[in-house]
């Protein structure tokens, strides 16, 4: 088993009070347009420094290391996430979701605004995942305290899911099948489902381009939405992110930075082993 921890050179945080309406900088003590949060914004890797093939991708995973990945929220990598014979693997926790230090999303610490990204992917038995998209950084503040609390990265990130259909309860949880693989997670289901089974590898291909986004699963065009339009805010209305619910997350995704929004790429620690090996970009800039 090889493990390889890419540290982010001299990687600093810094930080943004922002109510999401597209001012920056604000203080603390002025009124905000919603819940007060903070977007972190941290040092991004250099995209010359990796492979371009000859489609015009970005590979963003090269089988051997682990370069330009690190945890969310943080400047390193989980040990949870290793290489091991060629793939990039999660070894799960058995837990459930983060259950542990060990473990954690991870992300590519770069931001894309438009792109096409592919990832191949396969699950273990009963296994849970996801892919999440135009992801921020986000820390919330206490305005009575002033004291910060780094917020999950669903919070603010379209979600993508990976999971075993057969074998899984979220399968048969949420509406019209809206868990299930390749689904826009708890939104939109993936119409045709045509996910393989556990252990056997899938490709899950992801377009966002100018608010459009395509998820597709082994080929297929699988769901189709738009950002930052009405049809937009009713999904989020009827989902587990309504601003009844969870209006912070309710804000980060309904138009906190809008078609200029950029985030970044992450892997889910749901606490199951899930593999990957292509994982690549195409900027549509």
């Amino acid at each position: 088993m090889k493990r390889i921890n890419y540290l982010v050179a001299s990687l600093l945080f810094t930080a943004v009070l922002t109510g999401c309406g597209g001012a920056t900088g604000k203080k603390a003590d002025e009124k905000q347009t919603g819940p007060q949060h903070i977007v972190l914004e941290n040092p991004q890797v250099d995209l010359s420094e990796f492979t371009v093939n000859k489609d015009g991708y970005i590979v963003l995973f090269d089988g051997n290391t682990l370069k330009g990945w690190r945890d969310y929220g943080k400047n390193y990598v989980p040990s949870r996430w290793i290489v091991e014979n060629g793939l990039m693997k999660f070894n799960g926790s058995g837990g459930g979701e983060a259950q542990d230090q060990e473990g954690g999303d991870l992300i590519f610490s770069h931001t894309f605004k438009n792109f096409e990204l592919e990832v191949e992917w396969k699950i273990s038995k009963g296994g849970n995942s996801g892919i999440f998209y135009l992801a921020r950084e986000v820390e919330s503040v206490d305005p009575k305290t002033g004291n910060t609390r780094l917020e999950p990265i669903y919070i603010s990130a379209p979600e993508a899911q990976i999971l075993d259909n057969e074998n899984h309860i979220d399968a048969k949880m949420g509406k019209d099948n809206n868990r299930q693989s390749s689904s826009l997670y708890d939104m939109i289901p993936a119409v045709l489902q045509n996910a393989n089974p556990y252990g056997e590898w899938n490709t899950t291909t992801i377009t966002v381009f100018k608010g459009t986004v395509l998820h597709g699963q082994n080929g297929e065009n699988v769901l189709e939405y738009h950002l930052w339009t009405p049809q937009w805010t009713e999904m989020l209305q009827a989902s587990k992110f309504s601003e009844d619910k969870w209006p912070l997350a309710f804000e980060l995704l309904n138009n906190c930075g809008g078609p200029d929004r950029k985030g970044y790429i992450g892997l889910q620690d749901h606490g199951d082993d899930v593999w990957f090996r292509t994982i690549r970009i195409k900027l549509l800039d």
